[in-house]
């Protein structure tokens, strides 16, 4: 039985462009953060009274988000690939949770939790 409605496949078209926003806003804000501890340690060296602290870790972090939105991107393009080939099979899977989805939940998780734990320790 194959599923020629369109609306399935916009449907997973809509979807695959929001995981592609995602890992895009993840770039971006990865970028930002990363450019903000060069920022800062650049005041830093035009105002020498500023209090001295290392800020390295914000450009961990920022390459991380920016890594982490290229796998969301690289990852999305292979689901909806295979999704497709599962629509056009006639195979409607629905009812099981996004691998996609959970992955970036934890792995967001992680890095919040981390800049929290950062944040909290510099001071």
């Amino acid at each position: 039985m194959e599923n020629q409605d369109p609306r399935v496949y916009l449907a997973a078209e809509r979807t695959f462009l929001a995981w592609i926003r995602t890992g895009l806003s993840l770039m971006g804000f990865g970028f930002v953060v990363a450019r903000f501890g060069l920022f800062l340690s650049e005041l830093q060296t035009i105002q020498p009274n500023l209090s001295q602290k290392s800020y390295g870790f914000s450009t961990w972090i920022g390459t991380s988000l920016v890594v982490l939105g290229v796998f969301v991107n690289l990852f999305a393009g292979l689901h909806y690939i295979h999704q497709v080939q599962e629509l056009n099979k006639g195979v409607l899977n629905i009812n099981r949770p996004s691998f996609l989805a959970i992955a970036v939940a934890l792995l967001l998780g992680i890095v919040g939790s981390v800049m929290a734990i950062y944040l909290v320790w510099v001071k």
